[in-house]
């Protein structure tokens, strides 16, 4: 692991470098609290961290409070190295920031058992955020199918109304519904049904070349498609149906045909300050004119349309 020695005193440094050679640690110096602030706001910079408490420029407590004040999301184990020795010092070196404190000059062994203490802290902290974006990616995801799940792909939604670079940005929103879904569960069950909809959710995943797919709920899906203009959702509306109706779903009781039917429109900048919800119900709209219509269809909205 990388550790920054920032101590304005080329001797301390130099010193603090032989302590470590033999050690696993990359030595990377700073010679005031400017360099070692320049040094630590890189995404790859050091996590451990052992700095001076007088330097020229910014002291060893102002580069700790410029760290804790959000420098970089992740976390930097700080150890103060510091001549001052009272228990007045001692706390404000913590208020300022500092995880730990050392009396010039260190004892070489004291030093590498405190600096393995740090490590230990930031490989536990590693461990803990690994956890973290594992549970909220579960969160996210819908069991079932493994889309995201109704309120991440309404979240993906509003991040893309909120990008203001349309049509740089340009997208389309979908919704999908499968046909008599309703017979198949009442006629061979629940299991089956997640059978059918967990294939479904792998043809939608498949034929969506740009783009996310969630699973709205039940047996509906939402598709957002990147860089699918009006001049092209007709045609990728047409691949999505043929997707699902061109080749019978492989159950346990045997292969089921099955089709769908969708509602479609291109997202336009007027649209922005409606919410995902109205844009929705936009593409709702749509999909129950096709299903009043016969089914087994897409029905697609004009640009020009859907802004009333």
């Amino acid at each position: 692991m990388k550790i920054l020695v920032a101590d304005d005193d080329a001797v301390s440094r130099l010193l603090l470098q032989r302590m470590l050679r033999t050690t696993d640690f990359e030595v990377i110096t700073a010679k005031d609290g400017l360099e070692a602030i320049q040094i630590l706001s890189r995404d790859d910079g050091p996590r451990l961290v052992l700095l001076d408490w007088t330097m020229p420029g910014l002291s060893g407590l102002e580069v700790c409070r410029a760290i804790r004040g959000g420098l970089r999301k992740a976390y930097i184990y700080i150890a103060l190295l510091t001549s001052k020795d009272s228990k007045e010092d001692l706390v404000a070196g913590l208020e300022a920031g500092a995880d730990d404190y050392l009396t010039k000059p260190c004892h070489p062994e004291e030093l590498l058992a405190r600096l393995r203490t740090g490590l230990r802290i930031l490989q536990l902290e590693d461990i803990l955020i690994e956890a973290h974006e594992k549970m909220r990616k579960h969160a996210a995801r819908d069991p079932l199918t493994q889309l995201l799940n109704r309120g991440a792909i309404f979240d993906v939604l509003a991040a893309k109304m909120s990008n203001r670079t349309i049509p740089a940005a340009q997208f389309s929103v979908m919704l999908c519904d499968l046909d008599h879904f309703k017979m198949i569960n009442d006629t061979y069950g629940h299991a089956v049904g997640d059978e059918v909809l967990r294939e479904v959710a792998l043809r939608l995943k498949n034929n969506v070349r740009n783009g996310t797919v969630g699973r709205y709920g039940g047996e509906e899906f939402l598709l957002l498609l990147d860089g699918c203009g009006p001049e092209h959702l007709a045609t990728v509306s047409t691949r999505i149906c043929d997707a699902v109706r061109s080749l019978p779903v492989q159950t346990s009781v045997g292969p089921l045909y099955l089709t769908i039917s969708c509602g479609a429109l291109p997202f336009v900048q007027e649209m922005a300050d409606r919410g995902p919800e109205a844009v929705v119900e936009e593409a709702d709209r749509r999909l129950y004119q096709g299903k009043r219509n016969g089914r087994n269809q897409a029905v697609v909205a004009a640009a020009d349309l859907v802004t009333a």
